[in-house]
Parts: structure tokens; sequence; C-alpha cells
């Protein structure tokens, strides 16, 4: 009878997200892009790659890849979304060095293999290779973000943490 005076509590929930890529995960101030390292495209990490191979850090949905291969949007089911862009300026290689295997709309699963990229080819050309992981909604969904550096496995790291909004 009474139920609907009880003040509501709110309930947190934090959700955890696994490095898509193995090398060493460092601020994004580290970035040699202002857009990136001055945090204008949103919070997040970046990772400094050993191997070319991104993969799916969670269950989610593609919601966007980059024509030229070098960058995606994930979406997690709990709305945050997130871009992953691999190296800097590498959308002048046009495609070159870059393999996806996934497509706008497809599902993915944890450790499922979303593109693979030749390190050696990015930096012979000339451009970083360290990659941005940015949640691009962070304001709309999370209350907080920790980020954890250091040596990274992908899909077995956490380098995210994010508090959602109850």
């Amino acid at each position: 009878m009474f139920s609907k005076w009880r003040k509501k509590t709110e309930e947190s929930k934090v959700i955890e997200i696994f490095s898509p890529v193995t090398g060493q995960s460092v601020s994004l101030t580290e970035v040699p892009d202002e857009a990136f390292a001055g945090g204008h495209m949103g919070k997040g990490v970046a990772i400094e790659p050993s191997i070319g191979k991104l993969v799916a850090p969670f269950e989610g949905t593609v919601a966007h890849v980059i024509k030229s291969n070098h960058a995606l949007m994930l979406e997690h089911s709990s709305g945050l979304q997130f871009l992953f862009h691999i190296g800097v300026n590498t959308v002048s290689l046009k495609g070159e060095g870059f393999v996806s295997h996934v497509a706008t709309g497809d599902k993915v699963k944890p450790g499922q293999l979303l593109i693979e990229f030749d390190i050696e080819k990015i930096q012979n050309a000339g451009f970083p290779v360290i990659t941005p992981i940015i949640v691009t909604n962070a304001d709309e969904v999370t209350s907080n973000i920790e980020t954890i550096f250091g040596p990274v496995q992908a899909g077995s790291d956490v380098i995210l943490k994010a508090v959602i909004k109850s």
C-alpha cells in the first residue's frame, strides 16, 4: 500500500570493456592527433598494437564500418557506442593494408575478428599505428569511465570500465 512512497534506490551497473587489440594501452593524450588527444572525439584509451588484428571486445552490433576499413563503430547492449580507429590519418591509405571481416548491421561475439591490418605497411607509409578506442556517447550513457593502462592481450584484459547511468 505504501510502496509508491518508497524512495527508489539508484542502481549503477559497471560495464567492463576488454581490449580489442594486443599491445600497450596508453592515455589518449599520447595519440599524435589533437582530435583524439584532446578528447574531442570522446573519452577512451589508445593502444599501440603489436599484432594486426582488431577483435570484438564484447557482444554487440556493428553500427558502421568506414569505407576504407581503417575504423568501425560497435554498439554494446548497454547503449555504449565505441569507435575503434586503427592508426592516425590512415584514411589516406584508402583501405590498403586493411581487411574488414564484418559489415554494418552484423552481430558480433567477443573475440570475433573484425579487421586485420598490416602494421608494417601502415608504418612504412609514414603513419602512426596507435589505435584510439573511443566511447562516442559517454556523456549520454555513463556517469564515470575508468581507463586502464599497460600491456594488454586482445579479449583478455580490461581497458575500460564504465558506470552506466540508471
